[in-house]
């Protein structure tokens, strides 16, 4: 019973990073691309509203830290050995 209760709670660990990474990212960006569209009159290309461009930063923001920390996590043990740098 135990082996089966480990392999689920690792499944859902697996399952989430995966939505995470290979869907929510993707889908934050493409929402920030949308709010860019936010306060435009349609069918014109005029500029975004401030809450547009606001919306438009934080999702880009929250991509660039993940992808930052994903690249700074893969690197870890290099930084460390090479550098001396501890990052997480």
């Amino acid at each position: 019973m135990d082996l089966l209760t480990d392999t689920v709670n690792s499944l859902w660990q697996v399952v989430l990073v995966g939505l995470l990474f290979g869907a929510g990212l993707p889908a934050i960006f493409a929402l920030g691309l949308k709010s860019l569209s936010v306060g435009a009159e349609p069918g014109t290309d005029g500029p975004p509203s401030a809450a547009g461009k606001l919306g438009a930063v934080a999702c880009f923001a929250v991509v660039l830290i993940a992808i930052t920390a994903g690249i700074l996590m893969l690197m870890q043990d290099f930084l460390a050995s090479s550098f001396s740098i501890h990052v997480f």
